[in-house]
Formats: C-alpha cells, structure tokens, sequence
C-alpha cells in the first residue's frame, strides 16, 4: 500500500518519484509479481515521508506501465485500475500494508450516454474558464470506453481531494455522473 497526499482515480496516471527506503523495497517485492500493481489511498491527516500518518479506507490499485531509476529516486508512471476498500492495516513490513476488498466495477448503461455527455461539456467548460489554473488543459484527450471515460473525467474535473474521494466512493455509474455535475457545479457557481 502507498498513502499519499494524492488520490488516485481508475484509468486515470500517476507519477511517483520513490526515495524512501521502505517503498523501494515495497516496489522490489511489487515487481517480483506477473502484474505490477499496488494500493493507492489518500491520506486523511500526516505526510507522505516518514510514516505514522491517517489514511483514508478506499483507494484505488495502481498498475505500474514505465519505470525508470533516476540517482537517489526511481521515477514510476502508474495507471489506476480497480477499487479497493481497506478491512484492515497490518503492520508495516517495513511499506505499509493491508487486506483489502475489490469493490464492484460500476456499470455501464446506454440510457446514461446524454448524462455522460453532460457531464464532459461541463467539465471542459470549466476547465476552459479556470484556463492557466487546473491542471489539466479543456482539451485533453478521454477514452472512448465510456465508464473509463467517466472516470477520467472525475480525474480531470477541478475538485479537492476529498470530492474526489466522494466520487470514488460512488455505487453506481449514475451517482458517479451526477456527483461529478453537482461538484463541478459547485466550483463554478459556488
């Protein structure tokens, strides 16, 4: 398992530079494995180095696609696959770890194609208004899968941590849309 102050989204990437002596042993034992992957939670209170911090108990399993070493780092692009929900946290050996339910894939129905679409233009839209202040740019390019799609476009919409944990949270791929409408909306006309 790896907290960090950042949440991960299914289908969507992340960069991690990997110093800390536990976690380069965290990913020798992950690469030792046919699929490369590990867990990703958000961290409620503490900090990335040095251990000891409150984590959140949903998270997503991170696939590792690049990995490369840097001196003193090593540089690794991961792509966020399933969610996860902790049960418990076992003792760090020395990484933290835990035992973890998959939760259910949400899925995907064709009478929520105009809520999809919706949802995107008003993503985009306020990407485009925020301009030079979002991290990602209005025109980024989204899959054509639709329930990955949704995902990223909860990955690129210009929320905080925690209304991204929110809909991380979502049981169903319509509560997973509405929530990112609503909370986009809320950035927009707050």
């Amino acid at each position: 398992m790896f907290p960090l102050g950042t949440l991960l989204l299914p289908h969507m990437p992340l960069s991690l530079r990997i110093f800390e002596e536990r976690y380069v042993v965290m990913l020798s034992r992950v690469l030792q494995d046919d699929v490369s992957e590990f867990g990703v939670v958000l961290i409620e209170r503490g900090q990335e180095v040095g251990g000891g911090e409150h984590r959140f108990d949903v998270g997503t399993v991170a696939r590792i696609v690049q990995l490369e070493a840097g001196e003193g780092f090593i540089a690794l692009v991961a792509e966020g696959e399933r969610r996860i929900r902790v049960d418990s946290w076992l003792d760090d050996d020395p990484h933290p770890r835990a035992d973890v339910t998959e939760l259910d894939e949400l899925v995907w129905d064709d009478d929520l194609l105009l809520d999809l679409v919706a949802a995107e233009d008003l993503v985009r839209a306020t990407l485009e208004k925020l301009g030079d202040d979002t991290r990602w740019p209005a025109d980024v390019d989204l899959t054509d899968e639709p329930v990955a799609r949704a995902w990223q476009l909860a990955g690129i919409a210009p929320l905080g941590q925690i209304d991204q944990l929110e809909l991380l949270r979502s049981t169903t791929m319509a509560e997973l849309l509405a929530g990112i409408v609503t909370k986009t909306e809320a950035v927009v006309f707050p």
